[in-house]
């Protein structure tokens, strides 16, 4: 089962324990087998064993809601939406600026990251709907393009 070395007195000893059932264990000290009891029972630990619950994934009752239009699909009424929540650091355009698509119209912070945002569709700016400082949350209505 377990070994140890000691010295007592400058003379070394190797033990072993051998085996240990209620309150006696049978060790061999030196090549010599010996029996000691204890004056008690003695218990035996357990390592506690990590149960973890089922893993079971959860599913939505009421159908989600797509907070952001999907690169491929067709452009609505022009909506920007924010595509995660963060910091809105720079406004890059204001209400009546005309854009084509791929031009810069806001900069977001989001993680310490600074995340342009880009037009996804061209024509005119009808409003901006936050300021510079303002926190927004994913799939919050931007800039509406007309």
């Amino acid at each position: 089962m377990k070994k140890f070395s000691f010295t007592i007195n400058g003379n070394g000893y190797d033990c072993e324990i051998k085996s240990v059932e209620d309150n006696v264990a049978e060790v061999e000290v030196n090549g010599v087998s010996y029996s000691v009891e204890f004056d008690r029972v003695l218990e035996t630990t357990k390592t506690p064993k990590l149960v973890r619950s089922e893993a079971v994934p959860s599913t939505d009752i009421t159908r989600s809601e797509q907070k952001t239009s999907s690169p491929a699909g067709p452009k609505g009424t022009g909506f920007i939406k924010s595509p995660l929540p963060g910091t809105i650091i720079d406004i890059h355009v204001k209400v009546g600026d005309t854009v084509k698509t791929g031009d810069k119209l806001l900069t977001l912070e989001a993680m310490k990251m600074e995340n342009i945002i880009n037009s996804d569709k061209s024509g005119q700016v009808v409003s901006v709907n936050f300021k510079k400082g303002d926190a927004v949350m994913e799939g919050d209505m931007l800039i509406e393009v007309s």
